[in-house]
């Protein structure tokens, strides 16, 4: 993408959150708030699933323990009267270092022994929680009197727009070259100098840590859920199917992903109830075929053919001019 084609996507990009971020002084709907909540989560969390998998290569099947371990902490500590943004810190950097435990060790693995050793870390992670934390986790009365979903609609975007930002910055730096590299083929990567194992622990960690920022916004908005259920393997796949979906390894493809995820979930599950799964699991594997490099490689094709043909167009005038 040439410098002037990036800074209009910037500008854009930029000119529509802040455009959201008015919308709650504009309405009080709350339907149109919990939308956009959950907008903003899914974006943040699979464009965090991203960083790694996408950029990195490296499938990562146990997203949903960072998510988790955010959301309960964070949640624990403004419960006990810590101030929002330091919990959510805590929260944040609980989960990074958890990137470096879980990390260092199965980062050693490669292709589905990864993927099946982190699915089996959050799967402990959710039967702990389950059996240490059986009771359900509801706010407490005071805060459910003084609850406002404005303020958890503004934090949710400034996290999507968080990972949206880091996003964009890693395709550019000299660490997301590196990265990318180690995605394409890791001995070539290390025969040119770049050290493979640092590179996929950090970009690891910087998916734990955003994973966590994103479920202690989760723990924040929610007024009750179980503790288990925020390790829930959906957590993980929800992320998984919106990124393929709107183009792995890109930087608009979670956002793009997201809307046409949760437009299609929740319009199936109004419509067909008792079987919206199966049709929407359908539709996904037709989409995923129609367009195996997503939604943004879809785009990307039209634009080119679109200005082929307009170069096509212009060389034919060109020669009747002659």
């Amino acid at each position: 993408m040439s410098t002037r084609g990036r800074t209009g996507w910037i500008v854009a990009g930029g000119a529509a959150a802040a455009g959201l971020a008015v919308l709650p002084l504009l309405t009080s709907s709350r339907s149109i708030l919990t939308w956009g909540v959950l907008l903003f989560l899914n974006i943040a969390l699979a464009q965090s699933w991203n960083l790694l998998s996408g950029f990195g290569g490296q499938v990562n099947l146990g997203h949903a323990a960072f998510f988790g371990l955010g959301a309960l902490l964070t949640r624990f500590l403004w419960f006990q009267g810590q101030p929002l943004l330091l919990a959510l810190a805590a929260g944040t950097l609980a989960a990074a270092a958890a990137g470096v435990i879980v990390g260092a060790p199965s980062l050693r693995l490669h292709g589905p022994y990864f993927a099946i050793g982190t699915l089996a870390v959050a799967e402990i992670l959710r039967i702990t929680a389950s059996n240490v934390l059986p009771e359900v986790s509801t706010l407490p009365t005071a805060a459910l009197a003084g609850y406002r979903l404005a303020p958890r609609y503004v934090l949710a975007l400034g996290v999507a727009a968080l990972t949206m930002a880091v996003a964009g910055w890693l395709p550019r730096s000299r660490f997301g070259h590196g990265l990318a590299a180690v995605r394409e083929d890791e001995d070539v990567a290390e025969a040119s100098g770049v050290h493979v194992f640092r590179h996929k622990l950090l970009a690891f960690v910087l998916s734990a840590a955003l994973a966590g920022t994103t479920g202690g916004v989760f723990g924040y908005y929610h007024v009750s859920f179980y503790p288990q259920f925020a390790f829930s393997p959906l957590w993980t796949f929800d992320a998984l199917l919106i990124t393929f979906l709107g183009g792995v390894g890109t930087v608009w493809g979670p956002a793009a992903g997201t809307a046409v995820f949760l437009l299609l979930r929740e319009t199936l599950a109004l419509r067909l109830v008792e079987v919206h799964l199966l049709i929407f699991g359908i539709l996904f594997v037709l989409i995923v075929l129609a367009f195996p490099g997503g939604l943004v490689e879809a785009w990307r094709t039209v634009a080119a053919r679109r200005a082929w043909r307009g170069g096509e167009t212009s060389a034919a005038r060109a020669v009747e001019n002659l």
